[in-house]
């Protein structure tokens, strides 16, 4: 069992700066999950955690390039007399410092900004990001890790998994529509993975119905949870009140709300 004291989560600050990238590659993954690769000024570009998040800037219907943001002494600051650009949050899913690349993946789940784009993605388009701001670095020396979400989850699963070592003791659940929604989980972790498909459950809750019947292991874990918001919600509640665990053990996120765009929040008391 790890001593406690070496497992706490440290928050890293970053120098926030906005860059315009250019398409190379896209590939779908899945019928509801897209790949894309960008290149262009990725100098001191650092994501220090799985679950860091971007702020992904889209160009205006007709546009070539997305209208970008510069960084005042007073905070952010866009051209004045220009409308400003569609941003959503998107986890750095892969950063290759050799190639100069950095991958996104979107989630096709709901209309919107970026699903539109998204879907039409091509090799030479543009895209804007900034940050990230900050990491929240999880240590991945826990006895046990529990890893929930949906298909905006999964960018950050798979990075998780590919971050943690072959010691490592991981369950993922993974809410997706359908089975053709499944994707490989390349990991060297000890993983045990439960995928549930809501075009096949009769529950209204299948993500929080599954993590009520994963078995906690003993010793020293942590959670990592992500999705829709009211479900999220209804899994922290159900680990804290009804399973015991520790809330300084749970990182829980909502990255939509039903209903709603641009829902990006912690979920905490």
């Amino acid at each position: 069992m790890q001593n406690p004291s070496h497992l706490e989560v440290v928050r890293v600050r970053h120098p926030l700066k906005f860059r315009l990238l250019r398409v190379t590659r896209v590939e779908a993954l899945s019928p509801a999950l897209v790949r894309v690769t960008l290149t262009g000024d990725l100098s001191e570009f650092v994501s220090a955690s799985f679950d860091d998040h971007l702020k992904v800037f889209f160009p205006a219907p007709g546009a070539e390039k997305p209208v970008l943001p510069s960084l005042g002494p007073d905070g952010i600051v866009f051209p004045e007399g220009v409308e400003r650009p569609a941003a959503r949050d998107y986890t750095p899913r892969r950063f290759d410092t050799v190639a100069n690349e950095l991958d996104l993946e979107f989630a096709l789940h709901e209309a919107g900004p970026a699903t539109a784009w998204a879907a039409q993605a091509q090799p030479g388009q543009y895209l804007g990001v900034g940050g990230p701001r900050g990491s929240m670095v999880i240590p991945t020396g826990y006895d046990w890790h529990l890893l929930i979400g949906d298909e905006t989850a999964l960018p950050a699963i798979q990075r998780r998994l590919t971050e943690l070592p072959a010691s490592a003791r991981v369950a993922v659940v993974v809410e997706v529509a359908n089975r053709a929604a499944r994707i490989p989980l390349p990991t060297e972790a000890d993983l045990y993975a439960i995928w549930q498909y809501r075009e096949e459950s009769e529950s209204e809750q299948p993500l929080v119905d599954a993590v009520r019947e994963i078995w906690l292991p003993p010793g020293e874990g942590y959670v990592w949870a992500a999705g829709e918001a009211s479900a999220i919600r209804a899994v922290r509640a159900h680990l804290c009140n009804e399973r015991g665990v520790d809330k300084k053990r749970i990182r829980a996120s909502a990255y939509w709300r039903r209903g709603a765009q641009a829902t990006h929040e912690t979920i905490d008391d």
